[in-house]
């Protein structure tokens, strides 16, 4: 199970409707990002935690289109 994120800084996307979306920040002392929906604020809601690294790769894929739905195969 993992710890609940309290860190303030959380970023939502600008393409962020009213219904939700997702919000990203950097854990103190640098070395891993959250992703939370940012429907559910509170404390001990769900993140998924990344790597530094690993959210380098993810987003250099979404800017070069691997993440694009004329890419992904669908199942």
């Amino acid at each position: 199970m993992s710890q609940p994120v309290t860190t303030p800084g959380f970023r939502r996307s600008s393409f962020c409707g009213s219904v939700g979306c997702v919000e990203v920040a950097a854990l103190p002392g640098g070395g891993e990002i959250v992703l939370r929906d940012s429907k559910d604020e509170s404390p001990g809601a769900p993140v998924l935690r990344f790597t530094n690294a690993e959210w380098d790769a993810f987003v250099s894929g979404v800017l070069a289109g691997e993440f694009s739905t004329a890419t992904l195969s669908r199942t």
